[in-house]
């Protein structure tokens, strides 16, 4: 029997299982990149890029970067490979359990609605990781659909899809990618040799995730997801790969001004890594191999809480406040052949251990009138456990270096405090202080590794970093119009760097020989890195067919060794440049055409925790023309580096430089529904 439907019944409308952004967020540095300038990016990491100061560790970007370089960072306060920035999707962790570092290739550009990017330490819910701020990614959850298919230069293909099927209560959001490039070389020109060769990725990744409205504002998400990259390092016979799934589950209610809001998430991921290394001959005529880390098996899977209650009248205002947990488990280990000898690699090392943290906060903010307060307090234990070395000659199988590695653990507090205030006219003011903590990597501490002639020893007694800082901003807006600057110090305590011991040729205890030309480095709690800058934006409207919009970043960062590090006393932090800029425009200059630039400009920055490998400053412009063929079908063509500027994004201990990306021109048609 057919019954009909009551005409009262509300529409159900399905969305992914998540909280809405929390009031107290404005009162901090935040900056949100939305659908229209993800959709012409092909790949995460760059649109990152048009806000200054926001780059992978090697200003090179994911389409080249080795995986081990793919952290990223907020402000030029120190980069690193592992990256001090928690990245987020809906809540779930993006970084790597084993390296810290983000798989960027995992996200499509087409499969996000906007992201959020909140700069200085982030507290409260956000918690370990968030040492220079967080980067939280939101999965589209509306009805319909993106596809992108292009092709270019250096043999470049790539296809883009996500799509979002709707059915009563359930709905169903799929998302997919494939890129592939012949490459290009990072050593060009004269100082180029016969070992050179190009860097030639592979990637793909695809997910789904199954979304159910379970009662009235109760949603439930299931999301499982999957990646696999493989790719050369630029010099004949270094390759690495990277590869990983995700599962989460989550179930939340949003809060109103009746009842509480709630979230509780499950999630686990598992990674694996494959990198080989090689020794580089004088000249660069040939190479021997040097290190076979042909397995890096990790997993790390965690849980989080919160219940969030709006609207509560206190006096003349109204109070939100936020209470939670999270915890945070990783384990892993490295599977290694190494000390190349006789045509044959005559040592095996295994070196891994565990990870863990554990927190809970509170947060609450308070609007009343013209002010905004914000403010929270967590608290949080860390523990590394089960650490572990073991080498082995691989002719007798007796134990070379067999070390086990004592646990250590503490507590960590972090809190956070803001203002701001409606001043009148558009104006706003606002400041903040705030304290973060980021625990060292299983990477970190128990990995080494080497790229050429340079080594890096592991480092398992590393203790967590920890940043304060302070910053104070205004903005103006109107309706066509939006000025910021933010004023901002940190202070980074326990920095985790990498240490220059010695120079080669020499033989070095537990790392062995380095070659000349090379160096041997340990990561280290290398001291105090204290940083003053300025980060200012305008966007401006001139119509509905013009719009610009110009950032800059200006960073004075400086390293005190204390016993630790003397000689890293007054130096600059490796990879950290004091100026970045961008400035860019959409211009739709007819019905169907519209054009795109944006130019980039980032001073000269240095390679190494010594100041001895300077890169050059470098501006490169990006442009796009797109045609509407149809309402939702637009036909593109674009070009990276379109001036074919030399970026300069490495330099060996023997003065051969390494560059970014030639001009790369791309086209293809993009469809939207």
């Amino acid at each position: 029997m057919i019954q009909d439907t009551p005409a009262d019944l509300p529409d159900i409308v399905v969305t992914a299982a998540r909280l809405p952004p929390a009031a107290s967020e404005a009162a901090f540095s935040v900056v949100r990149i939305g659908e229209e300038r993800l959709s012409r990016e092909t790949r995460l990491d760059e649109a990152l890029r048009s806000v200054p100061a926001v780059s992978l560790f090697r200003r090179t970007s994911s389409l080249a970067a080795n995986p081990t370089t793919q952290g990223i960072s907020l402000r030029a306060i120190a980069p690193s490979g592992a990256g001090r920035t928690l990245v987020t999707l809906d809540g779930v962790p993006l970084n790597d359990p084993f390296g810290g570092w983000v798989i960027w290739s995992q996200i499509p550009t087409e499969s996000l609605s906007g992201l959020d990017i909140v700069r200085g330490a982030g507290a409260g819910p956000y918690g370990a990781g968030a040492l220079t701020g967080v980067i939280a990614l939101r999965e589209r959850d509306s009805s319909g659909g993106a596809l992108e298919l292009s092709g270019g230069e250096l043999g470049g293909q790539r296809l883009g899809a996500a799509t979002t099927l709707t059915a009563g209560r359930f709905s169903l959001t799929g998302a997919l990618q494939r890129e592939v490039s012949d490459g290009y070389t990072p050593v060009r020109g004269p100082a180029a040799g016969a070992v050179d060769t190009p860097l030639d990725p592979e990637t793909q990744s695809g997910s789904l995730r199954l979304d159910a409205s379970l009662a009235v504002d109760v949603a439930l998400s299931l999301r499982a997801s999957a990646y696999d990259e493989e790719r050369g390092s630029g010099l004949l016979g270094a390759r690495s790969s990277a590869s990983g799934e995700s599962y989460s589950a989550t179930v939340s209610r949003a809060p109103n001004t009746d009842r509480l809001g709630w979230r509780a998430q499950l999630w686990r991921r598992t990674s694996d890594l494959a990198n080989t290394s090689v020794a580089v001959a004088a000249g660069r005529g040939s190479t021997t191999p040097a290190n076979d880390q042909f397995a890096t098996p990790a997993e790390g899977w965690g849980w989080n809480v919160a219940v969030r209650r709006t609207a509560v009248a206190v006096g003349t205002g109204q109070l939100e406040w936020e209470v939670g947990a999270d915890a945070r488990f990783n384990e892993g280990e490295t599977r290694e052949r190494f000390r190349f000898m006789g045509g044959a690699f005559t040592r095996d090392r295994i070196a891994g251990g565990e990870t863990s943290v554990v927190g809970a906060y509170g947060e609450a903010s308070w609007t009343g009138g013209p002010w905004l307060v914000a403010g929270g307090l967590r608290i949080d234990g860390w523990e590394n456990a089960a650490g572990r070395r073991l080498e082995r000659d691989r002719a007798t199988g007796l134990a070379t270096l067999n070390e086990t590695d004592p646990d250590r653990s503490g507590e960590v507090i972090s809190a956070r405090l803001a203002a701001r205030r409606d001043l009148g006219g558009g104006w706003a003011g606002r400041a903040a202080a705030y304290s973060g903590f980021r625990p060292a990597t299983l990477n970190e501490l128990h990995r080494p590794f080497r790229v050429g002639n340079d080594l890096t020893e592991a480092n398992a007694a590393l203790v967590p970093e920890t940043l304060q800082g302070v910053e104070v901003g205004l903005s103006w807006n109107d309706d066509a119009t939006e000025v910021q600057a933010t004023v901002f110090w940190n202070r980074l305590d326990d920095a985790i760097i990498n240490v220059t011991l010695g120079v080669g040729p020499a033989t070095f205890p537990r790392a062995g020989f380095v070659p000349a030309g090379g160096v041997l480095r340990q990561r280290q709690n290398a001291g105090t890195i204290k940083a003053a800058g300025l980060e200012a934006s305008v966007t401006h409207r001139i119509d509905d067919r013009l719009s610009l919009d110009a950032a800059v970043s200006l960073t004075e960062a400086e390293v005190d060794g204390g016993v630790a590090a003397p000689q890293l006393t007054g130096l600059r932090p490796a990879q950290a440049p004091e100026i970045s800029a961008s400035a860019g425009s959409v211009w739709r200059a007819t019905d169907r055409l519209t054009l795109v630039g944006r130019v980039r400009y980032e001073g000269a920055r240095f390679d190494d925790d010594l100041n001895s490998r300077t890169l050059d400053e470098a501006v490169t412009l990006d442009a796009r023309a797109e045609w509407m063929v149809r309402d939702g079908v637009i036909a593109f063509v674009a070009a990276d580096n379109l001036l074919d500027a030399e970026v300069e994004v490495s330099e060996t201990g023997d003065g051969v430089e390494g560059f970014g990306p030639p001009r790369v021109v791309r086209a293809g048609l993009s469809l939207r529904w």
